[in-house]
């Protein structure tokens, strides 16, 4: 007997159906019980907390914190009397980072690219100073401490092996329009190194400061500022006490004064206007830079918060920094930066993040005079669009 016979035969057995008949009720079973608990997952997935979950993809995650949150600021005043030349932050919590605004075009949204996600971010009340410093503040402290900035200083041949002896000339960046068209895609095209260059010659040796007391200093290093304020009793902003400064109490605002870059008309930063880089035509005012306060101040009493010259913030520079803030779910708590820095355009020099933009600034080009945007530089180098002021903490002295 074959065994396909054998098996024909042995399911007509009366007690082989029986068997048949249990293994498909068996089977009915485990399949019901499989759906609820289908069920009962699909349940738990829907009555989920909404907070981040180590489950949810990094890009979800990052696609959830797209919106602006209420600043709540603090309600206590400062617990001393506001310094000379000082306003007085509240600090608390507020939503940082940049979205494309309406209409933005390519170079709008390069600019908001390392300024997403947008998280949420805790600041201590603090003092920051009204305007930049200026040249005049910054003329007292050399007088009062014999300091050299650093582009006033000869650069040594071991921190640029290679150099021809003849090129190692003190000296800084500075602006120099072309006086013709030119691609933006070569930035070397109008920026110069201009030996004698410095915060005492904006322009070169030939260049000074007589009737520009009032105007930002410029050609600061990071550690020309930092040097600055230490003698001041200061210290530099980081980049979040920066941006919640500058915002001023508004949620989600492109510009410190608002939605619109001109209030009813009225021109509110000093940027680039005409065709860049050639031309500066000054419709708001000023071709190149300007005195401080020379438009109107936030709801804090902070001038210049866009445009004129860039500022230095305290934090190193890494684009992927808010993502790494964001990924926590959690409210950032007066973060400092990251412990190092990265560019990935260029990983060997280490940079600061720079905020508010200058007088370079246009939707041509450059357009981080957005509020969250940021702006980054190597820590050695000024130029004459770079500036910077200072903060304070708000700390009570014990009687």
């Amino acid at each position: 007997m074959t065994g396909l016979t054998q098996n024909a035969v042995a399911s007509k057995h009366p007690r082989n159906k029986r068997t048949e008949r249990n293994k498909r009720r068996k089977s009915r079973k485990i399949a019901a019980i499989a759906l609820i608990a289908c069920l009962l997952l699909s349940i738990a997935w829907l009555l989920r907390p909404r907070g981040f979950s180590p489950s949810l993809t990094h890009t979800h995650w990052l696609k959830s914190r797209s919106s602006f949150s209420p600043t709540i600021a603090n309600a206590a005043g400062p617990p001393v009397a506001v310094p000379e030349r000082m306003v007085w932050i509240p600090g608390g919590e507020f939503s940082m980072g940049a979205n494309d605004p309406p209409e933005m075009n390519e170079v709008g949204m390069k600019a908001t690219r390392d300024a997403r996600p947008i998280h949420l971010v805790y600041v201590d009340g603090f003092f920051m100073d009204e305007t930049d410093v200026t040249n005049a503040e910054f003329s007292a402290f050399v007088t009062a401490t014999g300091y050299v900035t650093i582009a006033e200083r000869k650069p040594q041949a071991r921190d640029f092996p290679g150099a021809p002896p003849e090129n190692l000339i003190a000296g800084s960046v500075v602006f120099s329009p072309p006086d013709h068209l030119v691609s933006l895609n070569n930035y070397l095209q109008w920026w110069t190194y201009v030996a004698g260059a410095n915060w005492r010659h904006p322009f070169g040796a030939t260049s000074d400061l007589r009737g520009k007391e009032s105007y930002p200093v410029v050609h600061i290093a990071y550690a020309d500022a930092e040097a600055y304020a230490k003698w001041a009793g200061k210290r530099l902003p980081t980049e979040a006490e920066w941006e919640f400064a500058a915002r001023g109490g508004l949620v989600g605002k492109p510009f410190p004064w608002g939605d619109s870059f001109r209030l009813n008309g009225r021109w509110m930063a000093n940027t680039h206007q005409g065709h860049f880089p050639i031309t500066d035509t000054g419709e708001d005012g000023f071709a190149g830079i300007s005195p401080v306060a020379q438009y109107p101040p936030n709801e804090y009493g902070l001038y210049d918060m866009a445009g004129n010259v860039w500022q230095w913030t305290s934090d190193w520079y890494r684009p992927d920094y808010y993502e790494q803030l964001a990924a926590t779910g959690e409210v950032a708590r007066n973060p400092r930066g990251p412990d190092s820095s990265f560019d990935p355009t260029e990983p060997d020099q280490p940079k600061k993040v720079q905020r508010g933009g200058s007088f370079l600034c246009t939707d041509q080009y450059c357009s981080r005079y957005i509020v969250g945007t940021r702006g980054k530089g190597e820590v050695s180098t000024g130029t004459n669009h770079l500036g910077f002021r200072c903060v304070k903490a708000a700390v009570t002295t014990a009687l």
